[in-house]
């Protein structure tokens, strides 16, 4: 997964400068993650495990461990500026990724960065906000989809939590697909939306890559019994870095997909709650007695997602 790198075997002679290449980097808003769940120590670790260098912008802070998360402090939204604008000014940068911002006024911030640059794609997870108070979920996702979504190129994010933010009037019995789901995103500029865990049946669910015109691909993967923190972070933080190494956005997502999955089959419990992806899996020692588990897909049949490739155009960046 992890692309070969290369290191000088000696240093130049002076007056003889040895050309380094550059790296490829990702920008992330998020917030720090005191239990290593998701946040910003998510993003770092996903993206350089894929082959990219990780500009964290730090949103804030919560407060939890890996069992619940408790509270949540933001950053003001001139010092998230302030970290953005800087390092624009120093580096290329090929996407940007957008998790939790924690507030309507780092969103605006986030908004203006974006709107700069409308040549990066942008990829924006909403997490499971559940945790919060209802004026501040709110508040927030109303901000999110009058400011951000309009910039956003994919959108991802977990069935239930897309239903119940972009359909909220949804009067039918049966639940909306990932399609509808994607063309209640696309109303709001959003070209594509990667949602997952769309339930199929006890032991499968789907992860459907769409637009508001056709479903693009899909990969269904068995059902893990077990409680994971983290996951949408590290699919969306791997998608960014994997579509800023100039993969097209199916080759991105069947990776980014692949790469979770062996996150997950790895995971390990460090507290006394959810499991955590281990997104460093394949630097472990293959163990002889399971054949490298961590390396082979969990999808059913054993073959990668059947997500079509094709080339992500970029976002729009009207209001």
């Amino acid at each position: 997964m992890k692309p070969e790198q290369t290191h000088p075997t000696s240093l130049s002679s002076p007056g003889q400068p040895e050309e380094i290449p550059g790296a490829v980097c990702v920008l992330t808003f998020n917030a720090n993650d005191p239990s290593g769940a998701g946040g910003l120590t998510g993003d770092t670790t996903a993206m350089a495990s894929v082959g990219a260098h990780a500009l964290a912008i730090v949103t804030g802070t919560y407060v939890r461990d890996t069992t619940e998360t408790v509270d949540f402090y933001p950053i003001d939204d001139e010092a998230v500026a302030d970290q953005a604008q800087t390092i624009f000014q120093d580096v290329p940068i090929q996407a940007i990724k957008v998790g939790f911002a924690g507030s309507p006024e780092n969103l605006a911030i986030i908004a203006q960065v974006t709107a700069d640059y409308p040549e990066i794609p942008v990829i924006a997870y909403m997490p499971n906000l559940s945790w919060w108070e209802d004026d501040r979920i709110d508040q927030y996702l109303d901000a999110f989809q009058e400011l951000v979504l309009p910039q956003t190129s994919v959108l991802v994010g977990n069935h239930s939590t897309l239903r119940r933010w972009l359909l909220q009037d949804w009067e039918h019995e049966r639940a909306p697909t990932a399609r509808e789901i994607a063309m209640a995103a696309a109303e709001h500029g959003v070209a594509y939306s990667l949602v997952t865990g769309v339930p199929v049946d006890n032991q499968h669910f789907d992860n459907v890559l769409t637009s508001g015109q056709a479903i693009l691909g899909s990969g269904q993967f068995e059902r893990l019994e077990v409680s994971f923190s983290g996951a949408g972070d590290t699919l969306s933080a791997a998608l960014a870095a994997l579509i800023a190494c100039d993969n097209d956005l199916g080759d991105a997502t069947r990776e980014a997909l692949l790469y979770l999955d062996g996150c997950l089959l790895a995971a390990y419990r460090p507290g006394m709650g959810k499991l955590l992806p281990d997104r460093m899996f394949w630097a472990q020692p293959d163990d002889e007695d399971d054949d490298a588990q961590g390396d082979e897909p969990s999808s059913d049949g054993g073959d990668a997602p059947d997500i079509d490739a094709f080339q992500l155009p970029p976002h729009d960046t009207s209001h």
